[in-house]
């Protein structure tokens, strides 16, 4: 760009800074425009092969500390516990995993506590915006009760500092907000670095609804079933990479996981929707999505296998939440990790662990369990490794 032409464009950015400048000082009161910080993307795993992530469930923020405690054990704190006890036990996940990725699946803030939504969505994800973590979110039944509606929610959380959620995917028509996909690509210096490994896809599972003029709970709906399919078709269209997927509702075929050999806690009835909107059979068709990580029911936290994919429970996170005294408030991490191929260099995901945190003195871990290994249970599994064999071999020599 020749010099005249780039000189009005250059006074022009430095009359708006002063101009800025000057009526912050002549108000120091007054409002200055924030830039979003925003996250590193695309998202990739780490120099060591692992990517993880923490999912936190049905925070159901208020107002901070003027907002009380459900369901705690006196040696919580009684009447000090507040809001401020989920925002630190947040502190204290990050600082104790260092997670690459934060998924709050739902029911954020409690719309009911909330005076005002901005306010209180601030405030409940403040620690992620503090570490600089990466996070994404989703809807629940909650979150649009207060002051925004879901809308409103979704396209605030976009605009906050690192944050990788989206109001909607580009390009598409499709029901509610907060439907969208996050890539993980391979580390910085490997051959898979503009490649993504692990594809994650969020959903919005809706609020409330009337059937036959019956209340009941939310659906995915088929407009976004179409999007899912559509994109888990295009993402796999040089290899197969494995996908998880995020929502809040539950479907209803988890109900039947009562009668399999779950792993972790069942102690509430599945509060899902009287519509089967055919989600599962979606799912498995696609074939790449091996874990699917809900919310909503705050006493499960039990993982299950449904048709070969995994749906755990994240288990409730929040103070405000209901619960149980004698049942600590607790989160789930999702671990991956990349396979070794040959000269060391990084292939496709080869293990998804998954274990839970709970906030007592020591962070206690438990019901750690393997939710997918590579080859195990694929019968395209020898697509995905030589469609990532052929990338590779572009790189290494």
């Amino acid at each position: 760009m020749p010099m005249s032409s780039l000189f009005p464009l250059l006074l022009t950015c430095l009359v708006s800074f002063l101009l800025l400048r000057f009526s912050t000082l002549l108000d120091p009161g007054a409002a200055v425009p924030h830039v979003k910080r925003s996250a590193p993307l695309p998202l990739r795993y780490r120099h060591d092969g692992a990517f993880k992530i923490l999912q936190v469930a049905d925070m159901h923020f208020g107002n901070g500390a003027a907002t009380r405690c459900r369901d705690v054990a006196p040696e919580v704190g009684g009447a000090r516990c507040s809001d401020l006890n989920t925002t630190r036990f947040l502190r204290r996940l990050i600082e104790a995993e260092r997670p690459d990725l934060i998924a709050f699946t739902g029911d954020n803030i409690f719309g009911g506590s909330a005076t005002d939504a901005a306010e209180s969505l601030l405030r409940a994800i403040s620690p992620a915006m503090e570490y600089n973590v990466p996070w994404a979110a989703i809807l629940g039944n909650h979150d649009q009760e207060s002051t925004m509606t879901r809308e409103e929610l979704m396209t605030f959380m976009s605009l906050m500092d690192y944050s990788v959620s989206q109001v909607n995917p580009p390009g598409f028509l499709v029901h509610g907000f907060g439907n969208y996909h996050v890539g993980i690509n391979g580390p910085f210096g490997s051959g898979l670095v503009n490649t993504s490994l692990l594809n994650l896809y969020f959903l919005d599972s809706g609020d409330r609804e009337v059937v036959d003029g019956i209340k009941t709970y939310g659906w995915i709906k088929e407009s976004q079933l179409a999007w899912l399919s559509a994109t888990s078709k295009e993402l796999q269209r040089n290899f197969h990479a494995p996908a998880l997927a995020f929502f809040h509702i539950p479907i209803p075929e988890v109900r039947g996981l009562w009668y399999t050999n779950f792993k972790g806690q069942y102690q509430e009835g599945v509060a899902c929707s009287s519509v089967n909107s055919g989600v599962l059979g979606t799912l498995v068709s696609m074939g790449d999505v091996k874990g699917v990580f809900l919310g909503h029911d705050h006493l499960n936290d039990f993982c299950g296998d449904l048709n070969g994919i995994r749906f755990c429970y994240g288990g409730g996170f929040g103070y405000h939440a209901y619960g149980r005294s004698d049942w600590p408030r607790r989160a789930r991490v999702i671990h991956t990790e990349l396979k070794k191929g040959q000269r060391s260099s990084w292939m496709g995901v080869e293990s998804i662990r998954t274990w839970k945190l709970l906030d007592d003195d020591k962070l206690s871990k438990i019901d750690e369990q393997v939710l997918w290994r590579h080859g195990e249970d694929d019968s395209d599994h020898n697509v995905y490794l030589s469609g990532l064999e052929s990338k590779i071999s572009v790189y290494v020599v």
